[in-house]
């Protein structure tokens, strides 16, 4: 029996570190890493040990013969990765495979004395930080968020749909309370304090503060009513408090969605799931509640170019085929799609929609009964029409027609892209949406650094920040070994007492899991796993109810 990677891979090579015959690539030392959709299990290598199922923070591995329905396309996956591939060369002496010479990436003096750092951001690229921080070296480490509650991306960006990939939040969980953390969760970094306050406390300070704004169409009716970036949708399903309840208007029978990413499947995918499915999920209450009432049947996706450069990955496409109630179409409307579906090899991305239903769409039709996910490639957005709200949009046609196809649909979302804001205090870089770094150090500004989408922009997964906050953790140590760190003026204690003067509803750690107890319990009383509370009084409120033990 092998094992096999799944659709929830997060790619952070918890795997491959625990894998002791070297059956699990790409490695993070190999060109691959970081560039393909997901991580592989040799079946021709795998000795059935587990160890990587045991390791895995999103429960992404199985053995093949347990894999059942949408799962066990997962099986042939994994092998097709390594045919044709030349074996690795075979090694004589008792070890399962050849090891390569170590590597010191780090190199610690032993009086080397603990730093003092500030995290900004307690998403992934903030908490493998803190993560590799406090596991390799004695560091103290204060993690900072704007909202009231932990969790970035993992909390707010991920579809409440894909719960085992929430669970990497449950191994950065237990460095919430680790004795060298002090939280601080509602405090925002330019706004309640600045830049030269947090470094005036800390040795150094990292911001992990992701990409929290959208790219634009640039097209005429962008900004009417019905307009919606797919980053406010997604945060409304996930209850972000900074999203209200009636941000989204579900009134109508069609959806247009632009662009063909993750993001872009995930919004389609919660519009057309069955409410009572989506209810034994974390989806935001008031988001059930008009899913439930939602008159939509049709949600159209949009990709410019065609199906081969589709930009989800290969899984995310893989789960639409197995969404129960949904049909799949292509629209016929170029003749190129087709071709180059039919031409799609079995490793290749177009060809997960060699068994949709093709046809060329009537626009002029309503959407019909049975719910249905239209792809159109080899289309772009030219206007959004109406006079109120969005009720038409203009796309090309192939011909290259100025007039182009009118789609009548009454929500147009806009999965274009996420792009980052400036960061008080520090350089930015308006084209890139980023803060300018070298290997994760702000130039010019000592003991200043950054991780994550603000890094490196918006793009890989929840396991790319590992390896990108390992280099900026290498930086920064190797700034404090060579003294070239400012010194702290103040101590740990005395940035606590400026940040409670600056902000009186703070949450720290005890707090947080008071919000965990609160949700959880709201779940139970619904009969869902867990309700998210969707504003700052009730995630403040909860904070601050004391009951319980700090674990409960």
């Amino acid at each position: 029996m092998t094992y096999a990677i799944t659709q929830t891979c997060c790619s952070d090579a918890t795997c491959i570190a625990v894998c002791p015959v070297n059956c699990i690539h790409p490695t993070p030392d190999e060109p691959d890493f970081g560039r393909t959709e997901m991580l592989h299990i040799d079946p021709a290598s795998c000795i059935d040990c587990g160890a990587c199922a045991d390791a895995c923070p999103v429960d992404a591995i199985f053995p093949v013969e347990d894999l059942t329905g949408p799962q066990k396309v997962y099986g042939p996956l994994n092998a097709a990765y390594y045919e044709g591939r030349e074996p690795a060369p075979a090694d004589t002496g008792p070890n399962f495979h050849a090891w390569g010479e170590p590597v010191f990436e780090r190199s610690l003096p032993s009086d080397f004395a603990p730093v003092r750092v500030a995290v900004v951001g307690t998403g992934p690229a903030g908490m493998y930080a803190a993560e590799d921080l406090l596991l390799h070296t004695s560091a103290e480490v204060t993690l900072i968020d704007r909202l009231p509650v932990a969790g970035g991306l993992i909390r707010y960006g991920v579809a409440p749909d894909h719960p085992s990939t929430k669970k990497v939040q449950d191994a950065f969980g237990r460095f919430h309370t680790h004795p060298r953390v002090r939280m601080h969760l509602g405090l925002d970094v330019g706004t309640d304090l600045t830049h030269e306050e947090l470094l005036a406390h800390h040795d150094a300070v990292v911001y992990a503060v992701g990409a929290s704004a959208d790219r634009r169409l640039s097209v005429p009716g962008e900004d009417l009513p019905g307009s919606l970036s797919a980053r406010t949708f997604v945060a409304w399903y996930n209850a972000h408090p900074e999203v209200p309840a009636d941000a989204v208007d579900l009134s109508a029978e069609r959806v247009v969605v632009v662009g063909n990413g993750n993001v872009a499947l995930d919004a389609a995918r919660i519009l057309l799931s069955d409410p009572d499915t989506l209810a034994g999920s974390d989806i935001a209450g008031h988001a059930l509640d008009a899913l439930r009432a939602s008159p939509v049947r049709e949600v159209v996706v949009l990709g410019r170019r065609g199906p081969g450069e589709a930009a989800c990955t290969r899984p995310e496409l893989l789960a639409l085929r197995h969404l129960p109630g949904v049909d799949l179409v292509v629209d016929d409307h170029d003749p190129r799609t087709g071709a180059a579906i039919d031409a799609a090899g079995p490793a290749d991305k177009a060809s997960v929609l060699r068994g949709a239903l093709r046809e060329t769409v009537d626009w002029s039709a309503p959407p019909p009964k049975r719910r249905r996910i239209v792809f159109r490639f080899h289309s772009a957005p030219l206007a959004a029409l109406g006079e109120d709200r969005v009720r038409t949009v203009r796309v090309t046609d192939g011909t290259g027609s100025p007039e182009g196809t009118g789609i009548p649909a009454g929500l147009l979302l806009r999965a274009v892209g996420y792009r980052g804001l400036p960061v008080a205090g520090l350089p930015f870089d308006e084209e890139s949406g980023t803060v300018p770094h070298e290997g994760g150090r702000v130039p010019g500004m000592p003991g200043t650094y950054v991780v994550g989408w603000i890094k490196r922009g918006p793009s890989g997964g929840i396991g790319a920040n590992r390896t990108c906050a390992a280099e900026t953790v290498t930086a920064l140590l190797d700034d404090a070994v060579a003294g070239r760190l400012p010194a702290p003026g103040y101590g740990a204690k005395a940035f606590t007492r400026l940040a409670r003067s600056r902000n009186r509803r703070l949450v720290d750690a005890r707090g947080l899991a008071g919000i965990d107890r609160a949700e959880l319990a709201l779940g139970r009383r619904a009969g869902r796993p867990r309700v998210k509370l969707a504003t700052v009084p009730e995630l403040v409120a909860a904070a601050r109810s004391r009951r319980g033990p700090l674990s409960g």
